[in-house]
């Protein structure tokens, strides 16, 4: 059997694009700071996380967002 041992830096990765894609924006702003996750350089997981995104992209999600919330409400 193998076992794929991943790095903190993918693992948080990781987990923030998944948080990232079930909660909005501000939601997952505060856990990190709440975990104290901000810790550290934030440049790279930044990078990382929104390395395919632009400024439109990123509007349409969170217009997308909001909309099925208030759909939701």
């Amino acid at each position: 059997m193998t076992i794929k041992v991943i790095n903190d830096q993918e693992n948080i990765q990781e987990v923030m694009q998944v948080l990232l894609t079930h909660l909005e924006p501000s939601k997952v702003m505060k856990f990190w700071a709440a975990c104290k996750l901000s810790e550290g350089d934030y440049l790279p997981l930044k990078e990382n996380l929104f390395a395919q995104e632009t400024v439109a992209s990123l509007y349409t999600k969170i217009k997308e967002h909001q909309d099925r919330e208030t759909t939701a409400k």
